[in-house]
């Protein structure tokens, strides 16, 4: 496998909802220009439309903007929503914004993480995975067909559709299918070929299956004759970083209790079974089921060390699920001691350094001494030199 890459997975999450949202979304737009500095390699944006908590209800708008503040990351949406939209519009987007990023776009599809979202246009929970299937059949010949297609559904119809426009990369941007904890994501994209992103695979219900994620992948794709990627899998999961794990915990203490609230009676994420009703609780909660790494960067290392053993052949990505949990400048610096250690240690950037630094220490001893007898000696020459000049 490839180097492992590293990411963050930003739905956002905002609470509680007495905040301003204009300054909510400019700090998103702050941390993506920070981990495009720091090392990090891609981002991801959700797509939610009610429930005042996240905010961003068009994730290729969202990279449009953050495309032009940043130079390294790749963007993606995590995900679009595939059912509340006519799959020839998501194909024609992504095609513009392929070529305004140069390239620097990715397009993750799901779907749809919120009931209340699918209710406002008449789709109902248990239609929303077959019409993912559907639109995701329609969606590939869209971007590998220069075939016209006809289709029509209860929520869009087609007319001999086709793409006017070329993609940038080559022959399209990534795609990658949601997984949560039904088969559906990887079912989908072992049938296309595409990648996986494995949200909530952390936590105690996406652990129990994540291995199980990337066998329906290649049992599909062996079905349908296409070819997949341990690379092109990523796995989000949840952490907060300290110096510390005295201070990690007390970092948390400024929102984590909201963000368990939220979870537990706003947003319907049967991935995350919240227990508990006080920040000690919720904190017993998350610590007793391996939830999530409230702590220091080794700890961050030996978690994700177990999930690429329990995945039995390892993955090409992690993301970090992104959260409100401290305050703005303790996230800040969640980030980047993630960066500093973590990222280094499996991308192995930091091997002949270590390397370096330890072959120094074995010959450090006789080559100070000769370092010094060489300076002495110089001198010595210098000081005979100088008085034979004196006495002349």
């Amino acid at each position: 496998m490839a180097r492992m890459r590293f990411g963050v997975f930003i739905p956002p999450h905002h609470v509680p909802t007495n905040y301003n949202p204009t300054y909510a979304l400019q700090r998103d737009i702050e941390i993506v220009k920070l981990i495009d500095d720091i090392g990090y390699d891609e981002a991801w944006f959700g797509e939610h439309h009610s429930g005042g908590v996240e905010l961003i209800n068009d994730p290729m708008m969202f990279i449009a903007h953050v495309a032009a503040l940043t130079k390294n990351l790749k963007l993606g949406t995590g995900v679009v929503s595939l059912p509340y939209h006519n799959p020839l519009w998501v194909a024609d987007k992504l095609a513009l914004l392929d070529h305004l990023t140069r390239g620097r776009v990715m397009l993750g599809v799901g779907p749809g993480a919120l009931a209340t979202d699918a209710a406002m246009i008449g789709i109902r929970p248990e239609e929303q995975r077959d019409a993912l299937d559907f639109d995701m059949d329609v969606l590939m010949h869209l971007l590998t067909s220069d075939e016209p297609i006809s289709v029509e559904t209860s929520r869009y119809k087609l007319v001999d559709a086709r793409l006017q426009l070329d993609f940038y990369q080559d022959p399209y941007p990534p795609i990658v299918a949601a997984a949560v904890v039904s088969p559906s994501g990887p079912r989908i994209a072992g049938k296309h070929g595409t990648g996986l992103i494995s949200v909530g695979a952390t936590m105690k219900a996406g652990v129990d299956v994540l291995a199980m994620h990337w066998d329906v992948v290649e049992e599909r794709a062996k079905e349908f004759g296409q070819t997949v990627s341990r690379d092109n899998w990523r796995v989000v999961g949840l952490m907060h970083l300290a110096e510390t794990r005295e201070k990690a915990f007390e970092d948390v203490r400024h929102g984590f209790k909201d963000w368990c609230d939220y979870l537990q009676n706003t947003a319907a994420a049967p991935q995350i079974q919240v227990t508990g009703d006080d920040f000690d609780s919720y904190i017993d909660w998350i610590t007793n089921t391996g939830s999530a790494v409230i702590g220091t960067y080794k700890d961050a290392i030996e978690h994700i060390e177990s999930l690429v053993e329990l995945s039995n052949g390892g993955f090409g990505n992690y993301l970090l699920f992104d959260h409100n949990w401290s305050n703005f400048a303790n996230k800040k610096h969640h980030y980047e001691l993630f960066s500093e250690y973590v990222i280094p240690h499996f991308k192995r950037t930091n091997v002949r350094m270590k390397a370096s630094e330890a072959n120094m220490r074995q010959v450090r001893a006789p080559l100070a001494q000769a370092q010094q007898e060489a300076i002495n000696d110089f001198r010595q020459r210098h000081d005979d030199e100088m008085k034979k000049k004196r006495e002349c």
